[in-house]
């Protein structure tokens, strides 16, 4: 469930009153999502989604998430765009929350992940990766190597007996990439959680990207590596080369990447394998019993890191 915050008829019509999109002809909470509470509204001038940030989401970040997504679509990127209400501002309140209205997006995601799905995804990527590069605004991402070793602490393993071995094995992991993460390769906006859900289709095309709220300012190929771990790992655990192949062919012909690029990937698949373990662990650990939001198995991802941690080259996500 992901309405957090309830909005009433009579809330929505005082809060949209502020806006030119027309009469609302329907509206309804929309299950999906972790983070916020999101809204579908149908007015007679179109559909747009309505998001209310709860409290995981640091206010002062918003502009530059919203900055990203108004950026990305006037480059012609489908993505939500902010619509602005008559007196120019795209975030306003809402129920003591920050909220915005953006456009609808169209399309569906795959819960089955085909081979084509990975290479329309790896161009469209490369092509929000280029046209980020001169956007204004930076954030610096909390959630990359700098920040795992607070998470992992936060877990608390070490007083409980049975984490004692995961413990040990993510701490000496979290060592190796420490000492091992590239400084040195291009920068620029990604996305950084370009999950399946996140990511909308047209048959075999994708018809947009949504939900830029980790978006940040960090190494490129670093959404490549996440969207390894996403997108080319089957239900039994076991590796799919040939979705990551059309995921890197894909990227990779819309915007080459250097040879340091491509022998970073194992590295940077490990620590994004790492990054997602972490905070899944975290909730795990910390989410109460009757929470309405179930987390999910952070397992999957230690399966995963220990995949990339044995691949000795690039070759073998299909470069």
């Amino acid at each position: 469930m992901a309405v957090y915050t309830p909005v009433s008829d009579d809330e929505l019509e005082a809060f949209l009153a502020a806006y030119d999109i027309g009469e609302v002809t329907s509206f309804s909470g929309i299950a999906e999502g972790v983070e916020n509470s999101n809204f579908l509204v149908r007015t007679t001038e179109g559909t747009f989604i309505l998001t209310l940030y709860e409290k995981r989401v640091n206010p002062d970040e918003l502009p530059f998430f919203i900055g990203l997504m108004d950026h990305l679509a006037r480059k012609g990127l489908s993505v939500p765009r902010p619509v602005p209400a008559r007196d120019g501002e795209t975030l306003r309140n809402l129920n003591d929350r920050p909220a915005a209205i953006v456009s609808f997006v169209n399309g569906v995601w795959h819960r089955r992940i085909q081979p084509a799905y990975c290479r329309s995804l790896g161009a469209n990527m490369a092509e929000m990766h280029a046209a980020g590069l001169d956007f204004a605004l930076t954030r610096r991402n909390n959630l990359s190597v700098g920040g795992w070793r607070p998470l992992l602490e936060s877990c608390a393993l070490p007083e409980n007996p049975i984490y004692h071995g995961l413990h040990n094995e993510l701490n000496q992991e979290l060592l190796f990439l420490e000492a091992n993460w590239p400084s040195h390769l291009p920068s620029g906006t990604i996305h950084a959680d370009l999950f399946p859900d996140n990511v909308f289709f047209l048959k075999e095309q994708v018809s947009g990207f949504i939900d830029f709220y980790f978006a940040c300012t960090d190494i490129l190929v670093y959404d490549l590596a996440i969207c390894l771990n996403a997108w080319c790992f089957e239900v039994d655990g076991g590796f799919n080369i040939t979705k990551a192949q059309n995921l890197v062919t894909g990227y990779h012909g819309v915007r080459p990447c250097s040879v340091a690029e491509r022998e970073a990937l194992p590295i940077l698949a490990r620590g994004a394998a790492l990054r997602f373990l972490l905070t899944r662990l975290y909730d795990w650990m910390n989410t109460p019993a009757d929470a309405l939001v179930k987390p999910k198995d952070p397992m999957e991802y230690l399966a995963k890191l220990r995949f990339h941690r044995g691949v000795a080259s690039p070759s073998a996500y299909g470069l």
